[in-house]
Parts: C-alpha cells; structure tokens; sequence
C-alpha cells in the first residue's frame, strides 16, 4: 500500500498538469491576431484564403467568384494561389495576384511579388506559385479579378484579400 500512495499520486500531478497546461493561452512574443492592417489580420494560422464573399459587390454581370490563399509551405517560403471565375465562358478573363511582406516598423504592407494570369473564351483563369521568402515577417495575398465581353466594357472588376501569416 506504501508504495501504491507514491504512484498514485504522481499519476495525478501529471494529470493535473497536462489538464492545466490545456486551459493555458501560450502565444510567442510577435503574434497579435487582433491587429488589422489594410483589411488583413496578422495571425498564427498556417494557411488563410479570401474571397470576394460568394459574389461581386457591386453586382456584375460577368464575374462569379474570386479567391486567392496563402499558405505556410516549410521554412522559409510560402505557395500562393489566386483565381477568377466567370459566370460562363467570357471573352476575357485575368486575375493579378499580389504578394505583400508586412513591415512592423512602418505599420504597413509592401509588395514582393505579383503574377497576372489572363485567358480568352473561357470560365476560369488561376495562377500559382511557391516563392522563398525571408522568415520571421507575415505574409498575404492580394488579387485583382476581372472578366467580360468585348462588346460590354467596361468589364467587371473585383478583389479579394487574405489575412496575413507569420513564416518562422
């Protein structure tokens, strides 16, 4: 019975323990998810997408949906994604995608990189990339969506915006 005593309550400082470190918020020095900068919250998440909320605001006419994503791809880089997509098929259709690096010390958001990708007589056009990246910033994606018919200009045009991620 002596020796049950110990055990048992070891048993119960480590599961008091593992239940206690549970309940704990633990977040490392950087990381603020309630910061909004430019539309765009700097979170701790591994991936965020945008989208132009399931429609085009103001309403076209051409254009069903915009997205872009920004996910944490290993260290040091990141794989970006944006997309547009017609209603149907459409003379032209382009998505720009943006890259931007969140600069602490000016409190704002700076371009690294941009694609455009553009197709004719279709519905959907999409780009994508995995880009090396300096470490210890947050990261998001910006993007341009627009679409329509020759014979209709101007031609519909949107954005979308992601939330920005910390790469380690």
């Amino acid at each position: 019975m002596k020796r049950k005593i110990p055990s048992i309550l070891c048993t119960l400082a480590v599961i008091f323990g593992m239940f206690a470190t549970s309940l704990m918020d633990v977040r490392a020095s950087g990381y603020n998810d309630d910061i909004q900068v430019d539309g765009s919250y700097l979170t701790t998440e591994d991936k965020s997408t945008g989208s132009t909320s399931g429609g085009i605001s103001p309403q076209g006419v051409y254009l069903m949906d915009g997205e872009c994503s920004v996910t944490n791809a290993g260290v040091g880089k990141v794989y970006v994604y944006a997309a547009t997509t017609g209603n149907t098929d459409l003379d032209y259709l382009s998505v720009v995608m943006y890259v931007d690096q969140y600069d602490e010390k000016e409190g704002n958001w700076g371009q690294v990189y941009f694609e455009q990708a553009e197709a004719y007589d279709t519905y959907y056009v999409a780009t994508s990339k995995q880009l090396k990246v300096d470490r210890g910033y947050y990261y998001r994606v910006r993007a341009s969506h627009v679409g329509g018919m020759d014979d209709a200009q101007p031609y519909d045009e949107t954005f979308s915006v992601t939330n920005g991620i910390y790469i380690k």
